[in-house]
């Protein structure tokens, strides 16, 4: 999932600029973004712009969606699979639905595709030499810049403990017992064996970083409410079934079940599946108080766990904003994050569906970045575990709508702010 820069390509065109530092490094860790209203796609490395070109984005009908992607496949030369096969050279898809970045012969800077990002034929190619799978796309309306993020709630590498110099060693004073009493040395032929310098016990070589991952901070679904409820009465001794967030005939029995031996917390409560379910099934296996909130991680396209996070102020909406991990330093125990925060305003059903009564964190205004992380309380076994992850690459989505219709098999998190 690092974006690799191929140099001497030798295809640099009048819409791309690349920056002259490049040409001394191998590899770089790249965010794409693009505007629609400028009709622009700039390359970032870090907070620098290394490439640029004009693009054509989708025209009325077929207009392009915004928000948070990522490069899912490559091909050098690809046929649409919706328009007469329509070609796409150097295809970059960033959703299964259709929606790629690509060559063609016709980039007016103005909407005129079906949905894709025309890119100039050289640029194009020049842009898939420099891309891995993985690589983040962001679109949106404006011009989006990322800043540099120093917030306690971003993740870190552990720093690497001090070794300590010969700890299991008793120390005796030097001086001798009495004043009066000579101190005798031994000492070597410093002729025949000279004394050895004392050299300075490095600390281990940390391990080098895996592959990113991706993560997202969102609010708890029906889905996760089901999977905690599932492995919390199979704690309980009640047979749920697996832990998989579906309402199978084993986990509606289990349910049923535990309420039965409950009559009084229940007698007003008639869906299956509720608060008070979830508060009460917490309190009998000692939990506490339920989470509202939960953090999704994956890597190479693949989830491999997620955890439940605190969200304070649940009535306020928290905003759509996305982090990537630009360098680390595993010595110092530091992380390089910078990050952009999207425009996604919520249609009144959806903040009706997720108990918000005020977005203004979906506007971009003051500091909705920091006031977010803020609010978001991730348990210290979950920071441990995902710390130990981090690699340069790594990115961070933080959403109030979930995982979205277009994550799925084979993708990162994708979140869209408009369709």
């Amino acid at each position: 999932m690092f974006s690799r820069l191929v140099f001497g390509l030798g295809l640099l065109s009048a819409t791309a600029l690349v920056h002259p530092a490049l040409a001394a490094d191998a590899a770089r860790t790249l965010q794409i973004f693009v505007s629609k209203d400028k009709q622009s796609l700039a390359v970032y490395d870090g907070t620098e712009v290394v490439a640029t070109s004009k693009v054509s984005t989708g025209k009325d009908g077929h207009t392009t969606p915004s928000g948070i992607f990522s490069v899912l496949e490559k091909q050098k030369y690809h046929e649409s699979n919706l328009y007469s096969a329509a070609p796409m050279p150097f295809m970059q898809r960033l959703t299964w639905s259709g929606i790629a970045l690509h060559e063609s012969n016709s980039v007016p800077r103005y909407p005129a595709s079906h949905g894709c990002v025309r890119m100039p034929g050289a640029f194009a190619k020049m842009l898939y030499g420099m891309t891995d799978p993985g690589v983040p796309v962001i679109i949106s309306d404006g011009e989006l810049v990322p800043q540099p993020i120093d917030h306690p709630t971003l993740f870190h590498p552990d720093a690497p403990a001090a070794m300590p110099l010969l700890s299991d060693v008793e120390l005796r004073p030097s001086m001798p017992d009495s004043p009066e009493k000579p101190v005798q040395v031994a000492m070597n032929d410093t002729a025949a064996m000279p004394m050895p310098v004392a050299q300075p016990i490095a600390a281990p070589e940390p391990e080098p970083p895996s592959e990113p991952i991706s993560m997202l901070v969102t609010r708890r679904t029906l889905r996760e409410t089901v999977i905690d409820i599932q492995a919390l009465l199979n704690q309980l001794g009640f047979s749920a079934g697996n832990p998989d967030g579906l309402l199978g005939p084993s986990t509606v029995q289990a349910i049923k079940a535990f309420k039965t031996l409950r009559p009084a917390e229940f007698a007003a409560d008639k869906s299956l599946v509720s608060d008070t379910l979830l508060r009460e099934v917490y309190a009998a296996a000692g939990k506490g108080e339920p989470p509202n909130g939960v953090i999704m991680v994956r890597q190479a396209f693949k989830p491999i766990f997620e955890a439940p996070v605190t969200i304070t102020d649940p009535g306020l909406a928290l905003g759509t904003h996305f982090f990537t991990l630009h360098a680390v330093d595993e010595r110092a125990g530091t992380a390089d994050w910078l990050g952009i925060t999207l425009e996604n305003n919520l249609s009144r059903e959806t903040m009706k569906r997720l108990g918000i009564t005020n977005q203004e964190s979906s506007i971009i205004t003051g500091k909705p970045i920091a006031r977010s992380l803020s609010r978001i309380t991730i348990p210290d076994e979950t920071r441990r575990k995902i710390d130990a992850l981090i690699a340069p690459g790594s990115t961070l989505t933080i959403s109030d709508t979930g995982l979205g219709r277009e994550t799925g098999e084979g993708t990162d998190f994708i979140t869209i702010t408009r369709g």
